[in-house]
């Protein structure tokens, strides 16, 4: 009976959805405050019922209850409780309701959060975000009901949960990925409720901003963590393959960074408001594209799921009808979008637009190189290509250079109007610096010259030292520099760390992929390979028996110049229940570089085939997207986001017009 009451809490909270998303609304249109009061409490409701769902899939997890579908499918007995748990978002269907209680999350969030707005705003953000709930819990109801039972001949133990998702980084990575996935339909919400109330002024830009910076923050440590896992669990040494379905959350995120300093601009400047509006559609569509390419079955990944494509179709139309009629809003909307303020063609409104051009432009060819290979099955009838990382390298990389150049000239540039001798002035040290520093380091760290090397360390220096210099700029007229760096507001310190961030990634993408070594042997037990500084005694291998897998454990002693530097201890395991085999890589994590070995194959010889990796500066990767986060969160807490009072727009640009360089 425990999974039949988790199927009947999730139709009340789909009853709760559709009444949640049409009488607060109505209540909004017509000014019933009775009707608009029921708004917190009915997303309250959706939140407590999809949780109790999410409590009793859980709990047939652990329990072992093998007659419900959905638990047969993606667990076992001897499958460890921490996977039987995670094993709740191991498949599409307990995914997705994993997915949209994290919608009635940001809900709650938004009902304890949205005390300074009116009441009547909020009911409006609730009603459209609970309207994407009814979308989601009917879409569960009708095809994708994780407690769907097989009765009455239940199966006597699982099929077992996939072999690549019994790591630690399936425990973490999906779920801060879905938060800030679904955090975007908050921003999308906040948009939708400000063109139907026709309030689109900078109250609506800063009571939108802290949840873009949340979700956007969110975002890139679920990227990040994909990224890391993808590294030592698939064995293949890289950390972004351009994968059909790792694509979608880039564009989310390219699309949201976009979003983010469109918010900015618009709350500063009142300008922008058509982009932003637009962008915040575009990163909910990006969200809802995600969605569709990863359970429509017609795309081929390690990380999709197969799905019939009836469940495809419905996520296509609930796309197709959502964004369509955003879209026809926004359209209806547009006159009240018109900018009433001008800038001149050298100023920072100028430089972030460019910007935002390249960061759309980008997400655009991504979303073209994961879908053409469908569009083209389609056309050819059955034939099958790919597009490969040349493709998404060869456009991505000149485009995300070019933004790093417009980034140093936004940071330092004036709102409304910079002269070009202003920019020659302040920026011209900075150039000629992050040059000489981009061609010696690399220099002085390998004796050898390598143009990709200077460039990628010129350019993420250019950042650096951009963010030194505006930081002197805006210190000027103080007392001393520490005062003038008290003086600053603390967004504009989170600013500061996450374009500091996006350096440490440059740099570290730039350098691991221009200086990693690799090479792929066959030892026998007692030989050594030398790769680099480094020599790798391989000593044997020995059994192994874990909870539900068995493996062989090789040992590796790591050398340098004779000196003793890490054991390592790759495995090959087979799980017991589904004979699935799985590769254990060992990696020697250092600030400066990785040591990594996978482990191949044993031939009838008693040697062993296997690939190792030294990878430079691969964690810097890592630790830039925590930088970035941490900024955007350090943004979230500044204080003016909570002031119970926000000034119109009125009152705020005279203030704005004879504006000097000031933090966003």
């Amino acid at each position: 009976m425990v999974p039949e009451l988790g199927h009947f809490s999730l139709i009340l909270a789909f009853c709760l959805s559709v009444v949640l998303g049409t009488i607060p609304l109505i209540g909004a249109t017509t000014g019933n405050r009775l009707w608009i009061s029921l708004a917190r409490p009915l997303a309250a409701g959706f939140f407590v019922f999809l949780s109790l769902c999410l409590v009793v899939l859980a709990y047939s997890f652990v329990t072992d209850d093998f007659s419900v579908m959905f638990v047969a499918q993606h667990s076992n007995s001897m499958l460890p409780l921490q996977y039987k748990i995670t094993a709740v978002w191991g498949g599409h269907e307990g995914s997705f309701l994993f997915w949209t209680w994290m919608l009635s999350g940001w809900m709650l969030a938004v009902c304890i959060f949205s005390k300074a707005m009116p009441d009547d705003f909020v009911a409006r953000v609730l009603s459209i975000m609970g309207l994407i709930g009814a979308g989601y819990t009917m879409f569960m109801i009708a095809t994708s009901n994780p407690f769907d039972r097989v009765l009455p001949m239940s199966p006597a133990d699982g099929a077992d949960l996939n072999s690549a998702l019994q790591d630690f980084g399936f425990i973490i990575h999906p779920p801060s990925l879905y938060m800030g996935y679904v955090g975007f339909s908050v921003v999308f919400a906040f948009a939708i409720a400000a063109l139907i109330s026709g309030r689109l002024d900078s109250a609506w830009a800063r009571w939108s901003r802290p949840w873009a910076n949340a979700a956007w923050a969110i975002l890139t440590i679920g990227i990040a963590l994909g990224s890391w896992w993808a590294y030592y669990e698939l064995g293949w040494g890289g950390w972004w393959a351009w994968d059909p379905v790792e694509n979608p959350p880039m564009i989310n995120w390219l699309i949201g960074t976009a979003l983010i300093h469109s918010l900015a601009v618009t709350e500063k400047r009142g300008v922008f408001k058509s982009w932003t509006v637009l962008l915040s559609i575009m990163a909910f569509a990006a969200s809802l594209l995600g969605t569709f390419i990863t359970r429509s079955g017609l795309l081929t990944s390690v990380h999709a799921f197969a799905s019939d494509p009836t469940r495809g179709i419905y996520i296509l139309g609930f796309l197709g009808f959502v964004i369509g009629g955003s879209l026809l809003l926004f359209a209806f909307r547009a006159p009240l979008m018109k900018s009433e303020f001008g800038f001149a063609a050298v100023s920072r409104e100028v430089f972030l637009l460019i910007n935002n051009i390249i960061l759309v432009v980008a997400s655009a060819a991504i979303l073209l190189g994961t879908l053409y290979p469908m569009v083209y099955q389609a056309v050819s009838g059955g034939e099958l290509i790919s597009v490969g990382p040349p493709y998404f390298n060869i456009i991505f990389v000149p485009l995300m250079s070019v933004l790093v150049i417009f980034l140093g000239l936004g940071s330092v540039s004036r709102w409304k109007k910079t002269s070009l001798d202003y920019l020659k002035k302040q920026l011209l040290i900075v150039a000629v610096a992050a040059l000489v520093l981009g061609l010696a380091l690399p220099l002085a760290l390998t004796l050898e010259f390598s143009f990709g090397a200077t460039f990628a360390t010129a350019l993420g220096l250019w950042v650096v030292l951009g963010i030194v210099q505006d930081i002197r700029l805006k210190s000027a007229n103080k007392p001393s520099l520490l005062a003038g760096m008290k003086s600053l507001a603390v967004s504009y310190y989170g600013m500061q760390i996450a374009h500091f961030g996006f350096a440490v990634i440059l740099l570290g993408a730039g350098l691991t992929s221009i200086y990693s070594i690799e090479k792929s042997v066959l030892l026998s037990p007692g030989q050594t390979v030398e790769l680099g500084q480094y020599e790798f005694l391989f000593e044997g291998t020995e059994h192994l028996s874990g909870p539900n897998f068995e493996a062989e454990r090789a040992t590796f002693q790591v050398l340098r110049d004779g000196a003793f530097v890490r054991e390592l201890h790759p495995e090959k395991r087979v799980y017991t229940a589904s004979r699935t085999p799985s590769t254990e890589m060992a990696i020697d994590a250092g600030f400066t570089r990785d040591l990594f070995i996978t482990l191949g194959e044993e031939r009838d010889s008693g040697a062993w085939s296997m690939s190792l990796y030294i990878k430079p500066f691969v964690r810097w990767v890592w630790l830039g997207a925590i930088l970035m986060a941490m900024g955007a969160i350090v943004a979230v807490t500044d204080k003016r986001y909570r002031r119970l009072k926000t000034k119109t727009l009125e009152k705020e640009v005279a203030s704005v017009k004879a504006m000097q360089p000031v933090s966003s």
